[in-house]
């Protein structure tokens, strides 16, 4: 099934993508407290998902980066659930 999943994400308009995932960041950050915070979570956890599978395939020079704005998700999700 993930084989199939990661096939689909394969074919979608990069660009596409990019706007949905940015407009769900905007989301989280102006919708109030937990409501955002859960926003933002749900999309880290997809992040977290999609990197866990494309770990090997991914070039050693876009690892740290990815790693990094995906703390950042997650440092901010925390942040405004408190």
């Amino acid at each position: 099934m993930t084989e199939h999943v990661l096939q689909r994400l394969a074919r979608l308009n990069k660009t596409l993508v990019f706007l949905v995932a940015a407009a769900l960041v905007f989301l989280g950050l102006f919708l109030p407290g937990i409501v955002g915070s859960a926003v933002l979570l749900v999309l880290a956890a997809g992040l977290l998902w999609l990197l866990t599978k494309t770990w090997p395939v991914t070039p050693p020079a876009a690892r740290l980066p990815r790693v990094l704005i995906l703390t950042l998700l997650i440092a901010v999700a925390a942040f405004k659930a408190s």
